[in-house]
């Protein structure tokens, strides 16, 4: 194994700029960056946009601003450049086109006229005869005439890689040894009708010439591995890149609901959730290493630095790894009570302002923030709850939540609210121990637990049954808005 100060280990990651950034995603992005930070290596970063169709420009720098936020910084690709410049798969057009003309020449690829309905009919028959149905090879030896009958119908071909007829044998990371037999890996496309490369040459060509040593990707690409181990060597051939083959690694699957993979189309796969929500770069990566790895079987909070210290590609569980919400939340939850004060009081600033905060900007007082932000991070799991939690302190009035003052406004509410009213006149202020001992008071006048005392003097003044410790939040509001306010709740129980 490769030790961690050898600078020699070059990954990369290579997304599509589609839609929004996926978590399963990010996941590889993280593994890929903590396999070459630990190695003291080299993280690539580059753009799979040669899908004009799908390909945006939006997401792209999406990609670009969610990578940045994380905290996954890269050393060759967009915007830091390197010695193998462009990291744009779009941009290296003429590159492809100059390796898949080699190919052909080398007798490594060749032309192919098959129809779509063609290969439809003959990998159905050869499905009903039981036997791979990948492609038959029908292209491989064409005669000229042939060529030449094709072309006179008006046929344009694609370009498919000529796969060797032996066993490919590796050694996955992550799965140790695989084999496939030459039956079921057929030869495939490389080039489209329209001239365009496909993910199939690209990303192998620029593996070759970046130099890239480990590839760590998703599961799901591990059937076309042995198909790039082919183009590999033949790309040494024809003297593209050093001839090295990367060694491979892949990623399990991250599971959603009901055993399937997580996809796009599942709305917590999305990274911008995560983030709008205000999960801490800290805690989300630290979710997403568990999915697939641990720093030890009884540890689940740590470090972004201290899973780069730890981490080696080959403790990757192949498993499958399910996403759990409430665990994401929980270990979030973990790194937002970790932070100093004030760097919580910062990071909280986005959910105090618009249109995040449903108070006028002039009421914010940051003063009497800092003085519940405590407080708050004991109990937030994650930063946009702040909101709610303090919007009591900044509005005018209080929220109406009708289920919550169904809930605390029962009778007898109003004998004790009143009680609870003249006792806080008396108490002093500066002390929420003498604020709890008054409603305390009260409520015992009508046969009440400080608990159920409590209920209607909090939905009076925050307009909800549940929020930050009642008492020291009163002591910040002042008395003169907190007897306002439960005397607002008295004429509205008396009307």
């Amino acid at each position: 194994m490769t030790s961690p100060t050898t600078p020699s280990v070059r990954v990369r990651f290579c997304p599509s700029p589609t839609g929004n950034p996926h978590v399963g995603l990010v996941r590889t992005a993280l593994f890929n960056w903590a396999f070459a930070r630990h190695h003291g290596g080299t993280m690539v970063f580059r753009i799979e946009d040669t899908d004009a169709a799908r390909d945006s420009e939006e997401s792209y720098t999406a990609l670009l601003d969610s990578l940045r936020w994380l905290g996954l910084d890269w050393d060759e690709g967009p915007e830091v450049g390197g010695p193998h410049a462009p990291y744009r798969q779009s941009q290296r057009m003429d590159l492809y086109a100059d390796v898949a003309r080699r190919l052909r020449e080398a007798g490594r690829a060749y032309p192919c006229y098959c129809t779509t309905a063609e290969l439809d009919e003959r990998r159905e028959a050869a499905r009903s005869a039981g036997k791979h149905s990948g492609y038959d090879g029908h292209c491989r030896d064409l005669s000229a005439e042939r060529v030449a009958a094709y072309e006179a119908e008006g046929r344009t071909p694609i370009i498919r890689f000529r796969m060797p007829d032996e066993r490919i044998t590796f050694t996955d990371l992550v799965r140790g040894e695989l084999t496939f037999a030459p039956e079921h890996v057929s030869d495939y496309g490389i080039v489209r009708a329209n001239g365009a490369p496909l993910y199939t040459l690209v990303n192998p060509v620029d593996d070759a010439l970046m130099e890239i040593t480990h590839v760590l990707r998703g599961e799901d690409l591990l059937s076309s591995t042995p198909r790039q181990i082919a183009l590999y060597a033949a790309l040494a051939e024809i003297g593209v890149g050093s001839g090295h083959t990367p060694a491979f690694g892949h990623l399990p699957y991250v599971m959603g609901e009901g055993n399937k993979k997580l996809s796009k189309r599942d709305p917590e796969s999305s990274l911008n959730l995560y983030r709008e929500r205000g999960f801490l770069p800290e805690g989300l990566l630290n979710y997403l290493s568990l999915l697939g790895w641990s720093i030890a079987e009884d540890r689940d909070i740590f470090s972004v630095q201290e899973m780069v210290e730890a981490f080696e590609i080959g403790d990757v569980n192949a498993n499958p790894a399910r996403f759990d919400l409430k665990k994401a939340e929980a270990i979030n939850a973990v790194h937002l009570r970790e932070l100093p004060q004030a760097a919580f009081v910062e990071a909280c600033a986005p959910w105090l302002a618009a249109p995040y905060a449903p108070w006028k900007p002039e009421a914010f007082d940051r003063a009497a923030f800092e003085e519940l932000a405590p407080l708050a991070q004991t109990r937030l799991t994650v930063l946009s709850d702040i909101t709610v939690n303090v919007d009591f302190l900044f509005l005018d009035a209080p929220v109406e939540d009708e289920k919550s003052w169904q809930k605390a406004m029962k009778p007898g509410a109003e004998q004790v609210l009143a009680a609870a009213r003249d006792r806080l006149a008396e108490a002093d202020w500066s002390s929420a121990e003498s604020l709890k001992e008054a409603v305390q008071t009260a409520g015992e006048a009508h046969g009440l637990k400080l608990g159920k005392a409590q209920a209607p003097v909090r939905v009076a003044v925050t307009g909800r049954t549940v929020g930050l410790p009642l008492f020291e939040s009163l002591v910040v509001l002042g008395r003169e808005r907190t007897l306002a306010r439960v005397e607002a709740a008295l004429v509205r129980l008396a009307g």
